[in-house]
């Protein structure tokens, strides 16, 4: 969602309108996925495409003003969401996609009684380091797999990472594509994560949430209360999914 609303500030900047190229690079994105984003923004009508350049749409208007249907109540819908189930478990909810060859944090609900965990080192570049990024990675085929490892090589973080890419790949090729992924002080100390699949068509996502390592006990009841949950949050979700 970042990675939109840079490509929707950069249009903004340009009153006659820009194309696709110019764009992507102000906005420090690769053109394919420059080209994707705008596909959808355009279509949402957040952009439009005049004459090989594109200017800001009329759901931006709407969205600044707060009238009319769709993307204001959406976004509302999908906070409203997040926040219910942070506050069923008592801690922190992540949701997150792998698109593009990237894994993209959408969504955090947390509070400072449950604070997220922070991101001290880029959660893009060290998926196999954390639940999230594990998760993920454990939908994609091999060869995606291995295309994201070459981009993104195994770095312990922590002294409880994981050690290296070969163990890294025995572990995602053990664990399967619809079970919990459970992940313990890898990506920071005195944190245990732990995340599930979301099926959304051919989307790859992922539902998370993480507690402080002296409450370890409630990981998985949490984890089984999320599993509950993803049904009732998939609808809200689906903006989230598209952009």
């Amino acid at each position: 969602m970042r990675r939109a609303l840079r490509l929707l500030e950069s249009a903004g900047a340009h009153p006659n309108g820009a194309p696709a190229k110019q764009l992507a690079r102000e906005a420090g994105l690769p053109l394919p996925t420059a080209y994707h984003l705008l596909r959808t923004l355009t279509h949402e009508g957040y952009l439009r495409r005049e004459k090989g350049v594109f200017l800001l749409g009329a759901a931006v208007d709407r969205l600044v003003s707060g009238e009319g249907p769709g993307t204001g109540r959406t976004r509302r819908s999908v906070a409203e969401s997040m926040e219910r189930c942070r506050d069923l478990i008592g801690a922190p909810v992540y949701f997150a996609v792998y698109r593009e060859g990237e894994i993209e944090i959408v969504a955090v609900a947390d509070s400072p009684a449950a604070p997220a965990v922070a991101e001290w080192a880029d959660f893009r570049e060290t998926g196999y380091a954390h639940a999230i990024g594990q998760c993920l990675l454990s939908q994609l085929d091999d060869n995606a797999r291995r295309d994201h490892l070459d981009r993104h090589p195994v770095r312990p973080l922590t002294p409880y990472s994981v050690a290296d890419r070969r163990a890294l790949l025995s572990r995602l090729g053990a664990m399967g594509r619809t079970g919990p992924v459970l992940e313990r002080q890898e990506y920071a100390l005195g944190h245990v994560c732990a995340a599930v699949p979301v099926r959304h068509g051919p989307v790859v996502a992922a539902l998370a949430t993480s507690v402080p390592l002296h409450q370890e006990g409630k990981l998985l009841p949490n984890v089984e209360r999320l599993c509950k949950e993803i049904g009732n949050l998939l609808g809200p979700l689906e903006f989230s999914i598209s952009i």
